[in-house]
């Protein structure tokens, strides 16, 4: 039987992002995050935040009706959620970031004279991409056929190390955003520029839901079976 979380300020992010439609949107909406400070409840979070709680919630409530395709991916069998994490993410950063990489590449060498430059964001975006890819490697040789093979219970030392790589990519979101100004362009910025920066927004949008489902969705569920 599924467990939603309830609309309360003491239900964790972690938790409303996986069984309210919806919710994780209004998070990004808001800057929360709910991957690696997902255990965090709305409320504490609302608070470091200066946001309002039941503004938050409200908006968690108006988003559910409007919401289609929403998938309960901490309910389903780990190895398809594994398939879907393969798929959706690790295939996808693989194919968006040197787009990224190249975009900024352009912005930067034709832009350079320009005071709003996103100045080192290629040179970032290559660690980023570098850094994703050993720890997608890792995934991919060591810690999922783990668990497809039943012995996600003894995988806490695998998982310990992904859960502290995933705050070397949150951290590298941050440095992201800093670079790139909040990924707000210019008002006079090329047709490359707007898009980069679209672009780079939703890589952060893809990179925190895919470490959401990681840390809340599969690797508890691994390690206890």
């Amino acid at each position: 039987m599924s467990t939603i979380a309830p609309l309360r300020s003491d239900s964790s992010l972690a938790s409303l992002a996986a069984s309210r439609a919806g919710a994780s949107r209004v998070f990004h909406r808001h800057g929360l995050d709910f991957c690696c400070r997902g255990r965090l409840s709305l409320g504490e979070a609302c608070a470091k935040s200066a946001l309002d709680s039941q503004a938050i919630l409200d908006e968690i409530a108006a988003e559910e009706p409007r919401t289609t395709g929403f998938e309960r991916w901490d309910e389903k069998p780990l190895p398809a959620l594994i398939d879907h994490i393969l798929a959706r993410y690790h295939e996808g950063h693989r194919r968006e970031v040197p787009r990224l990489i190249a975009m900024a590449q352009k912005v930067e060498e034709v832009h350079a004279d320009h005071s709003a430059v996103p100045r080192g964001l290629a040179a970032h975006l290559r660690r980023m991409s570098d850094e994703l890819e050993s720890h997608m490697g890792k995934e991919e040789g060591i810690l999922f056929p783990m668990i497809r093979s039943g012995r996600g219970n003894f995988a806490m030392g695998p998982v310990q190390v992904m859960e502290l790589e995933h705050l070397d990519h949150a951290a590298n979101l941050e440095r992201m955003q800093v670079l790139a100004n909040g990924c707000t362009p210019p008002p006079d910025a090329c047709a490359t520029w707007k898009a980069l920066y679209l672009g780079l927004a939703e890589l952060q949008r893809e990179i925190m839901d895919h470490i959401h489902l990681e840390n809340h969705a599969l690797f508890p569920r691994a390690l206890q079976s």
